[in-house]
């Protein structure tokens, strides 16, 4: 009989243990609600002992959480139609405010997030959403974490994913960004050809005071081309270059040569009268 009270007061004492303790993980903090007044002061991470059939414990994840906010169209305010998708990184930092001020805490900062990055599409530029994201980020994050912190939730950052454009507006942007390009391509071009300009001038300039400059820098061109030996070269001779060879070449005194006869030794015959000159010779005899 003994025994038997013993037994039975050991799975009693066994039941009670089971229903009275509880394990708190270390991510976890965990309410006590006594008579459902919740206690001040959550259990911290390890064993908890509660009081049977008067304490109910509720356990809060510390943890952080990602939640991505669903994809919303919305009219950017230059009037361009958007669908923007974000990521929201959220955790609890009073576990008492999140289990009592709100039902459902993870559901009611998905619906702020997503009706406060509608409310950021409207008021931004379709350039802010492409390449300002920083502080539209910041932007969101403070328009959440307003009403989270009511919650016992803090919002540790959001950012937005993805902008997805109407195809026809992806066309414009890129006619646009071409545009663009070709225009700093033809700048550069034309500031190329104004430095080039200034240099030609000043060897122009240089190569006036030395003519030989210039022919140096004739031949100099005909090495380049020549170099390649896939083409007929025409080069004219310069004029100057015969000016200079004329200039520099001595010259000789002209003198009378000698004519065969005179280099032989011999005087060459006087020129015979010719028949014309017979009939007057015979008539001055006659006289």
């Amino acid at each position: 009989m003994v025994v038997e009270i013993l037994g039975t007061i050991a799975v009693a004492g066994g039941a009670w243990l089971a229903t009275s303790l509880r394990v708190v993980k270390q991510y976890e903090r965990g309410l006590i609600f006594r008579f459902g007044r919740v206690r001040v002061n959550p259990r911290q991470p390890g064993l908890a002992m509660l009081v049977p059939f008067v304490d109910r414990m509720q356990k809060v994840n510390m943890q952080i959480i990602t939640m991505p906010i669903p994809a919303q169209d919305g009219i950017t305010r230059d009037n361009v139609s958007v669908r923007v998708d974000a990521v929201v990184y959220f955790k609890v930092i009073d576990p008492v405010l999140a289990a009592v001020n709100v039902q459902d805490y993870r559901s009611a900062v998905g619906q702020v997030a997503q009706t406060s990055l509608r409310s950021i599409i409207g008021k931004s530029e379709l350039d802010d959403l492409l390449s300002n994201r920083e502080r539209l980020n910041e932007g969101l994050e403070l328009m959440i974490d307003s009403p989270a912190l009511d919650w016992g939730i803090h919002i540790d950052r959001v950012e937005i994913k993805d902008v997805a454009l109407p195809e026809s507006m992806k066309r414009s942007m890129s006619r646009q960004a071409e545009a663009e390009r070709e225009r700093r391509a033809r700048v550069i071009s034309a500031d190329g050809e104004l430095q080039a300009s200034h240099k030609l001038s000043q060897a122009a300039a240089t190569m006036a005071d030395t003519p030989a400059a210039m022919q140096l820098r004739l031949l100099e061109t005909v090495v380049q081309v020549s170099a390649e030996k896939n083409s007929t070269l025409v080069l004219p001779f310069p004029v100057e270059l015969l000016r200079f060879l004329d200039a520099n070449t001595p010259k000789r005194e002209a003198s009378p040569s000698p004519s065969p006869e005179e280099a032989n030794g011999q005087v060459a015959p006087a020129p015979r009268e010719s028949d014309d000159a017979a009939p007057g010779l015979m008539s001055g005899k006659d006289g």
